[in-house]
């Protein structure tokens, strides 16, 4: 080494070594130091930034969704590597598994941070006994204005009586004038003062009512409706080839997983499709019709407003019933208008979603790369029931390890060149293992 670089290096002149050993504790043992990050994988990028984290030494780091892409065995090498982290964590992640490893868990919404101790199942206790809380709170809210409000009625029905016999009275001249008159200005001001005590009373159990029912969460989530796409039962949407020899079939509607480790190529077998590829594994589609969801989400216009990214896949709709599908989707109000560049990851792959699912004439054959990455937990559930029932085709490609042991719907052996997926668009959508 030139003496030079010495200087340069400082104490960290056994960086490399001390890279190949980090790379090698988060499972990226055949990683060379000298390959680049455009040749990583998903998985690999996310794990080779947090490496980088390791070995830079901050006091304070911040993840924001570090599990996305990576399999099974990948996430255990994550968690043990945060377990052992030396320094300050704060982790933004939808991963329920490395969620309940943290010390806290601060809950940002509606725009106020809430923080307390515990990982995330401790915050879905609290807030349920919260939810449960108020929802007495508001049943006793209730019946207490029920009952404000038929007391008022009882007043201002004995106040309707009063003046009907007072009325008669002064007609039929009872007693003197000077008197009568005396008993009316008495009654109106006893009366007033009932009707407004009767009407503050009831006031305030109306908004006692809606101050508990305030209280009450009310989580938005995205809905979906697929259209029918008229594919026929037995139809071929697509194969995949091993040179020019067919191994696998995928025909209308099924559901078909394309799992296995990071590295493997899965994602590369998914471009396959969209390029004129002849060696090796490589898939081939029967429709026209194809919706892809790549996994980085750089398949979109950065400067197109978001509605302009969706009208461009439905671009007979009208832009009102363009916003207000949108609106299923939580895109609403200002955020329509701003630019791609400016979204947050979530909003990213929902504005994605959106222009796969809205698109006019709908999708035969759906082509999902790690779908649920930057998904909220009910998003992911809307997203599990609107496949379901899709009548297209579907195809998922998703990072896992192994299978259960002993499983009798998805046996090893009936896997032989892609594992099946074991997450919740296998175990919710009934998303079959296919024998190639």
């Amino acid at each position: 080494m030139n003496p030079s670089h010495f200087d340069v290096l400082g104490d960290d002149w056994d960086v490399a070594e001390r890279a190949r050993a980090t790379l090698d504790r988060i499972g990226l043992t055949g990683v060379e130091l000298s390959r680049t990050v455009g040749a990583l994988s998903g998985g690999e990028s996310v794990l080779a930034a947090v490496a980088g984290l390791q070995l830079a030494g901050d006091r304070i780091v911040l993840l924001d969704e570090p599990t996305n892409n990576l399999d099974g065995h990948a996430r255990r090498l994550l968690h043990d590597a945060i377990g052992s982290w030396k320094g300050a964590l704060i982790v933004v992640s939808h991963d329920v598994a490395l969620l309940n490893l943290m010390d806290h868990t601060a809950e940002l919404r509606d725009g106020s941070l809430e923080v307390h101790g515990g990982g995330y199942d401790d915050h879905l206790e609290r807030v349920e006994r919260e939810r449960h809380a108020a929802e007495q709170a508001l049943r006793t809210a209730e019946r207490r204005f029920r009952i404000e409000r038929q007391q008022r009625i009882e007043t201002e029905t004995k106040l309707a009586r009063r003046r009907s016999y007072a009325k008669t009275d002064f007609e039929n001249k009872r007693r003197p004038k000077a008197i009568m008159n005396n008993r009316k200005q008495e009654a109106q001001v006893s009366a007033g003062k009932l009707r407004g005590q009767a009407g503050a009373k009831e006031e305030a159990a109306r908004a006692a009512v809606d101050e508990s029912s305030a209280r009450i969460r009310r989580d938005p989530g995205i809905q979906i409706d697929l259209p029918d796409p008229g594919v026929r039962s037995g139809r071929r949407l697509l194969e995949i080839l091993d040179g020019q020899d067919p191994v696998f079939v995928l025909h209308g509607p099924q559901r078909v997983a394309l799992s296995g480790p990071n590295g493997i190529g899965k994602t590369r077998l998914v471009e396959t499709l969209f390029t004129e590829s002849s060696d090796g594994l490589r898939a081939v589609a029967h429709t026209s019709r194809i919706g892809y969801l790549p996994q980085r989400l750089d398949h979109l216009d950065e400067t197109a407003s978001v509605l302009d990214a969706v009208r461009s896949a439905t671009p007979e709709a009208a832009p009102d019933e363009v916003r207000a599908r949108l609106a299923r989707f939580l895109l609403r109000g200002e955020v329509v208008k701003r630019t791609v560049a400016t979204l947050s990851g979530g909003e990213r792959l929902r504005v994605a979603l959106a222009s796969l699912l809205l698109a006019d004439p709908p999708h035969q054959l759906l082509v999902f790369d790690e779908p649920t990455n930057n998904l909220d937990l009910p998003s992911i559930d809307a997203l599990v029931d609107a496949l379901s029932g899709y009548r297209g085709g579907l195809l998922v490609s998703a990072t896992t390890s192994t299978f259960s042991e002993g499983s009798e719907s998805m046996p090893r052996s009936s896997c032989a060149r892609t594992d099946c997926i074991v997450d919740e668009l296998r175990a919710r959508a009934g998303i079959p293992c296919q024998a190639p």
